[in-house]
């Protein structure tokens, strides 16, 4: 457990991102929870959403998203804590966000639980995070196109806390 750091938490929508990375937050001495999605909810007017066959537009929210959200975790960690930074980062977007987090230690962890165990989690959820993607479609492009950094989980069948057992004995520094 390093102080000072930042853990990325990433995957597709209802993997558990959010309530995994809240209870690592909440394991770790001096920590803050970056919920990068927040940074989308920010615009008021003008938003443009992600879809299959995402505009210009669309993609540059999508990158000023990431980049606040990693300017945000690099602040607390320059401030003594440990930020815990969740958000969907797939595809070349993972890598690109990574990029930015000048933070070292920096942690990624990728929670990539099957599309059974999404739908399921989805379908016990207040909220719905699928509209235009399927768990079938997001499934796919984060095995197929997302890059095999970091520690991937396959949290199916696991509970939120052996996960993040999991993850604090088993993630090691990205260099």
């Amino acid at each position: 457990m390093s102080q000072n750091a930042v853990y990325l938490v990433t995957g597709v929508q209802a993997a558990g991102k959010s309530t995994v990375a809240q209870a690592l937050a909440e394991r770790l001495p001096r920590s803050a929870h970056v919920r990068g999605d927040a940074f989308r909810r920010f615009v008021v007017n003008g938003r443009a959403e992600m879809g299959p066959e995402p505009g210009e537009e669309a993609l540059a929210q999508l990158r000023l998203r990431h980049r606040l959200a990693a300017e945000v975790a690099d602040s607390y960690a320059e401030a003594g804590f440990t930020a815990v930074l969740q958000d969907v980062l797939l595809g070349e977007m993972l890598p690109w966000t990574v990029e930015r987090i000048r933070t070292r230690p920096l942690y990624v962890v990728v929670l990539a639980p099957s599309p059974e165990a999404v739908a399921k989690r989805e379908a016990g959820r207040g909220k719905r995070a699928y509209g235009a993607f399927s768990v079938e479609d997001l499934d796919r492009i984060l095995r197929e196109t997302t890059p095999a950094i970091g520690l991937w989980v396959d949290s199916s069948e696991q509970t939120v806390e052996e996960t993040v057992d999991e993850i604090l004995a088993r993630a090691v520094p990205y260099e």
